[in-house]
């Protein structure tokens, strides 16, 4: 009965536009919809960063594009999924991967120059000022690493630590601050102030 009943509905016509019997409209269109397909793919797409000791970290493609070293790498060669990074030590690569995953989402806020107080939280947000409270051994090795991968505003967070741990500091204790040996000996020492001794009277 039903079978019948259909022969009875009509549809309406539909007629196409001069745009859609276009060749180009119709191609253009089709491109349109797989540069949609290849984005939603693109974001679920993940890189593999070696570190100098070959620990491997998975990192989604937007993350890891924080990068300006990796995003020239991935747009020069689209296919290379993993990405050696021989200059970054293993526990280094993975604090700089905690940055970007919070960055990505979480863009950080500008750093005041000269920084207004030696307190971080004071300067950036907690959750930055934790993320470098850190010893100064892995302190200077995330600023060659961030250097080196051309994160700059992890680079800029790094120097404001180092920045904040001297400010206010005489060259004595900037050196116990920072573990820097005194190469001079005292006659030395004092042979470099007298040199110096016009800038202490500006």
């Amino acid at each position: 009965m039903w079978a019948d009943s259909a022969t009875h509905i009509r549809f309406p016509r539909l007629t196409p536009t001069a745009a859609h019997l276009n060749p180009a409209f119709f191609s253009q269109h089709m491109a349109d919809m797989n540069n949609d397909h290849m984005e939603d793919d693109d974001m679920d797409v993940k890189l593999t960063l070696v570190s100098q000791e070959q620990e491997k970290y998975q990192v989604p493609k937007r993350v890891a594009m924080m990068s300006e070293l990796i995003k020239t790498i991935v747009e020069s060669d689209a296919t290379d999924k993993e990405i050696p990074l021989p200059h970054v030590k293993g526990n280094v690569l993975h604090k700089v991967v905690m940055y970007m995953k919070y960055h990505s989402d979480n863009p950080p806020r500008e750093i005041e120059k000269p920084l207004k107080s030696p307190i971080m939280n004071e300067v950036v947000e907690q959750w930055d000022a934790d993320f470098v409270d850190i010893d100064r051994e892995q302190l200077f090795d995330l600023i060659v690493a961030a250097d080196y991968m051309h994160i700059q505003p992890l680079f800029n967070l790094a120097c404001a630590k180092v920045a904040s741990i001297i400010k206010n500091k005489t060259p004595e204790q900037i050196r116990r601050a920072l573990n820097i040996p005194n190469d001079f000996t005292p006659e030395e020492e004092e042979a470099v102030r007298a040199e110096n001794r016009w800038a202490e009277d500006m």
